[in-house]
């Protein structure tokens, strides 16, 4: 399956991955704005949160830019401003204090390029989770598959359920900070055989 190049991607995002297919990540494709490429969502005291990384778009040609050579622009604190929401909204889930080492540092570090700095944050979720995907990036334009139809949300419990009712297919994050070691059980849940394969 190929799927696109996703910043701490929507649950769904892993649901190839929870069946063991083989999963190839876009390059070439145009960046698209305003979509999870560089954008994710969380839970937060007031709803759905969501967090941009900004991208340079002095390298743009025409308004277009490959994923693989789309560059996070150095004007703003975005990293900072990020785990500080990450902080703030997940300090009292049951593991960030276990597991936010597992993610500071990746926002102490500099990155050039989005799709670096993606897939970074997407194997240490997998290192957490449990999974061991072969993550490979295409060669060449190859267009980008939908996970959704396989996936169905499972509720979990979410650290702001008594403000407001239960929010499906957030950021990975929000699954691992609020489920630890067992996310898996959430994903495998969440992902259902396709008709084919019943």
């Amino acid at each position: 399956m190929v799927l696109p190049s996703a910043y701490l991607p929507p649950i769904s995002w892993f649901s190839p991955l929870v069946k063991g297919e083989p999963v190839i990540v876009e390059q070439y494709e145009n960046y698209q704005k305003q979509t999870f490429r560089n954008r994710c969502t969380i839970d937060s005291p007031n709803g759905p949160l969501a967090l941009s990384i900004p991208v340079d778009r002095s390298t743009f040609h025409g308004g277009h830019c490959l994923m693989k050579d789309v560059r996070i622009s150095t004007h703003t604190d975005w990293q900072r401003q990020h785990w500080y929401a990450l902080e703030t909204s997940y300090f009292n889930s049951p593991f960030f204090e276990y597991l936010q080492d597992d993610f500071r540092p990746l926002y102490e570090q500099h990155w050039t390029f989005l799709i670096d700095f993606n897939e970074a944050l997407i194997r240490q979720c997998c290192q957490l989770i449990g999974l061991q995907p072969d993550l490979q990036r295409t060669s060449h334009y190859c267009g980008v598959d939908d996970p959704q139809p396989h996936f169905r949300p499972t509720p979990y419990y979410q650290v702001f359920s008594q403000k407001h009712p239960f929010l499906p297919d957030l950021s990975i994050i929000d699954l691992i900070f609020n489920m630890g070691n067992e996310s898996i059980l959430t994903l495998l849940h969440s992902t259902r055989p396709t008709e084919e394969t019943r």
